[in-house]
């Protein structure tokens, strides 16, 4: 429902605003406004967009978690394509993307009101739990593979008759 209403109430801001700042500026000034926002933004997409993949990388590359670079890279893509849609209400919010605080603001809100959920399958079935309440111990043993051994002799699979 509120996807509904996002879909009908963000055109009809543009429009008010449109006619509002039009009637204020004439045509020809308001449609350069648009042009150079969606300039300006694509240019400025593009240099924070960069930067956000080599933080990525460079996350990735020394085996921290990549959960931030991936968030602010996701954020600038938003911004983009809201500076990209013309009108003034979605451009402020582009603008609004590709300021780093607001991000991080936006990230750290959303990070706490997301929690992992992980699916465990016990003797007693599937179970849904938060995933930093749970802990699984296990032992392992390396097994060498024979290459040269006989097929079906893993006892995976049937031996052949």
């Amino acid at each position: 429902m509120w996807l509904f209403l996002l879909f009908v109430a963000v055109p009809i801001i543009e429009i008010g605003l449109f006619i509002q700042v039009g009637g204020f500026l004439g045509l020809w000034p308001t449609l350069a406004i648009v042009l150079l926002t969606a300039i300006v933004g694509s240019w400025l997409v593009r240099a924070q967009g960069m930067a956000a993949l080599e933080k990525m990388q460079t996350s990735l590359q020394s085996g921290q978690n990549p959960a931030e670079p991936i968030a602010n890279g996701a954020f600038i893509l938003i911004a983009g394509l809201l500076l990209l849609t013309p009108g003034f209400f979605t451009d402020s919010l582009g603008l609004a993307l590709l300021v780093p605080p607001v991000r991080g603001a936006l990230i750290k809100f959303l990070s706490s009101r997301i929690t992992a959920q992980a699916s465990v399958y016990t003797s007693t079935g599937f179970s849904q739990t938060p995933a930093s309440e749970t802990v699984l111990d296990g032992d392992f043993e390396v097994v060498e593979d024979n290459i040269n051994a006989e097929p079906g002799g893993s006892g995976w699979t049937r031996p052949k008759d």
